[in-house]
């Protein structure tokens, strides 16, 4: 099986470098293209893959094509391509905001397409992502996909409908945990601790809790309960990000991410 991309960009070399990490595939069954040779010239010394200067060739070649441009280049990518596919080529989206109507639309045809929401932790093996499929998508296409994107994390079939509530909730929520951390971290070092050291232990820290919820099953709620002892420093703490509004600003800018994504 050849899997072609097009674009090479982190999220091409997260899902590459799964695969291989699997052995799904061999570098020699994957192809790629990208806008500059630079792109294309990392990929060939990193992975071993082949690439190709033109759009066209690259998806010629291939029984599943990943199409991992920014959405803003999606048209031009797609006219570029589109007498290339055929109806039994499987096309893979992992642009945000652009629903499977949007693209068999642009493509002027039906196409077997599956569209992914992964994100940045994928990067270092720990990503989620949110998939689902249109009617041509047959079963052993879904298992294939569910493979392949769980070979660098979680990968998960929803419904399109939830789709831009999971690009909010995994898709753009890493960053929201990166300020998150660089907080506790400032916080830290406010108290004295070395700027080196409080990012290593606030990271740590966010690591073991996320594990702590997805290995025990315990309801956070619970879990939260489990650290604040009466009237101890934690629940001190707790009450102050109450006070603050925490939840709320967290809530809202979810809310905020799901309705940009909505309007790309």
């Amino acid at each position: 099986m050849k899997i072609g991309f097009i674009g090479l960009g982190n999220m091409a070399k997260a899902i590459i470098g799964g695969m291989l990490k699997q052995s799904m595939v061999t570098p020699e069954e994957i192809v790629g293209s990208a806008k500059t040779e630079a792109t294309m010239e990392k990929l060939r010394k990193e992975f071993g893959i082949r690439t190709m200067e033109s759009n066209r060739l690259a998806v010629a070649e291939a029984d599943v094509l990943i199409l991992a441009v920014k959405p803003v280049f999606f048209s031009e990518v797609i006219e570029e391509i589109k007498e290339e596919i055929t109806e039994n080529k499987l096309i893979i989206s992992i642009a945000a905001g652009k629903t499977m109507e949007w693209i068999e639309t642009e493509f002027g045809k039906r196409v077997k397409l599956i569209r992914c929401m992964p994100n940045t932790p994928a990067l270092v093996g720990e990503g989620c992502t949110a998939m689902c499929g249109n009617s041509l998508v047959k079963k052993e296409d879904e298992d294939f996909c569910l493979k392949l994107m769980g070979s660098f994390g979680k990968a998960i079939m929803i419904p399109e409908r939830l789709m831009d509530a999971a690009g909010a909730v995994s898709g753009s929520s890493p960053a929201y945990v990166f300020m998150f951390i660089e907080a506790m971290a400032d916080g830290a070092v406010a108290a004295g601790m070395p700027r080196k050291q409080a990012y290593e232990f606030a990271a740590q820290a966010v690591l073991g809790s996320a594990k702590m919820v997805l290995e025990t099953g315990i309801h956070p709620g619970e879990l939260k309960d489990m650290v604040c002892s009466p009237g101890g420093t934690t629940i001190e703490g707790v009450r102050v990000l109450e006070e603050k509004g925490m939840r709320s600003a967290v809530m809202e800018a979810l809310c905020a991410c799901v309705e940009k994504s909505k309007k790309l």
